[in-house]
């Protein structure tokens, strides 16, 4: 019996703006051979006419999926945002064409988290200066204003995965750690929750950035914020730079209330590797730019390609859709002598039952159903024991409200 209702070498994929050779060969084994890879991202007039016929497309932050490449997409069953976030793809327009959404939230975990553990140790010995002086030819031997880790104590704003590995690295450096989160989170090792951001931000003599952008995160440290910090303490921010006032920043910097201040992340990036960068920031002591490299590592990048192509892999396999951003979540296990069939709607009342009115007029036996819903639209499963698939999946089609069918065999 076959494993896939088309042949995997039929569905094409494509994947854009350098992605690890890892995702490539995740995709090799699991038996698609039509890959197509660009090394850069594409302005959207051209995306527009490189996903007519892609079933598959693989991305990274740069690569913007609007509506309008979504709407023009057909064929297009799935997108794999291979890094952590999925703000470069217009969620509620994947959500009503029924296109899978995912990403690779935890896989450079680590790589973000050695950053920021080595430029704390950089900001509080204050290595900058003596660095550029010593490739000026000035020697600053000199101890002054130049700190130790340990005995510090580190507050760490969200506790997430990045954050929880920083806590674990501080703590083996000798750091106490405190930590703030909107929501209850169980400390590891010696760390302390604390009530809310201000205490945090009063006690800690480094403080380092770890949530998501949103609404209630923009510039969630202002003036009020530094002032309310340690005089000479650090502050970090390798999440999102749009968590951060810049400006309040610099000024914070020039009046040495702020003693360092470590980024990765910028309100406004470059598009492109050697477009120009310009900033507030630049040309202030003690302040570590960087240009978003924080899930920058071979590791890492090698680790988000198997993830990421998993996840699509398990998707056009299975239809299993845990981890999208876009469709409902449904964890499927493997179908083994029934025949698979995928259907998406819009999350009206009746389609369910015209549905299974289908089924029953083809005499199907329906060994196992799955649905979930979100608030616009519907995902439903059945493995089946019938052979006609196909004239089943035609019939499916033609459910008013639906989206897209599609069958596994």
């Amino acid at each position: 019996m076959a494993t896939h209702s088309y042949p995997k070498e039929k569905i094409k994929i494509l994947l854009l703006e350098g992605i690890h050779p890892s995702a490539v060969r995740e995709f090799k084994r699991g038996g698609y051979t039509n890959i197509h890879t660009h090394k850069k991202a594409l302005p959207e007039s051209e995306l527009k006419a490189a996903v007519k016929d892609v079933h598959i497309l693989g991305i990274r932050s740069k690569t913007q999926v609007n509506a309008g490449v979504i709407e023009g997409a057909k064929k297009l069953l799935a997108v794999g945002c291979f890094c952590i976030g999925t703000n470069q793809v217009d969620l509620e327009a994947a959500n009503n064409a029924g296109i899978a959404v995912f990403n690779s939230p935890y896989s450079n975990t680590r790589s973000v988290a050695e950053l920021v553990i080595a430029e704390m140790i950089v900001l509080l010995r204050r290595i900058l200066p003596k660095h550029e002086a010593a490739h000026q030819g000035k020697w600053l031997k000199d101890a002054s204003s130049s700190f130790e880790v340990r005995g510090k104590t580190l507050g760490i704003i969200g506790y997430g995965h990045i954050g929880s590995q920083v806590s674990v690295l501080g703590e083996a450096l000798g750091l106490q750690v405190l930590y703030y989160d909107i929501e209850p989170k169980l400390p590891l090792g010696n760390a302390v929750g604390v009530q809310n951001l201000n205490e945090l931000l009063k006690r800690s003599d480094i403080v380092t950035l770890h949530v998501p952008a949103t609404d209630l995160t923009k510039n969630m440290i202002r003036s009020k914020q530094l002032q309310t910090m340690k005089k000479g303490s650090i502050l970090l921010n390798l999440s999102r730079g749009s968590v951060v006032d810049l400006k309040a920043i610099r000024k914070s910097i020039e009046s040495k209330h702020l003693g360092g201040f470590g980024v990765d992340v910028y309100p406004s990036e470059p598009k492109s590797k050697g477009d120009p960068f310009v900033s507030e920031l630049q040309q202030l002591p003690n302040v570590l730019m960087t240009p978003h490299i924080g899930g920058s590592t071979i590791e890492a990048q090698a680790n988000i390609g198997v993830d990421a192509a998993t996840k699509l892999i398990n998707f056009t396999d299975t239809g299993s859709s845990i981890g999208s951003f876009s469709i409902p979540p449904l964890n499927l296990p493997p179908h083994v002598g029934t025949h698979r069939l995928l259907h998406m709607h819009k999350n009206v009342p009746g389609v369910l039952s015209d549905i299974n009115g289908i089924l029953s007029d083809f005499n199907a036996n329906i060994s196992a159903q799955y649905l979930n819903t979100n608030k616009s639209i519907g995902y439903v499963v059945f493995d089946i024991d019938r052979k006609n698939t196909k004239a089943i999946n035609k019939a499916l089609k033609a459910v008013p409200h639906t989206i897209r069918s599609r069958s596994l065999y």
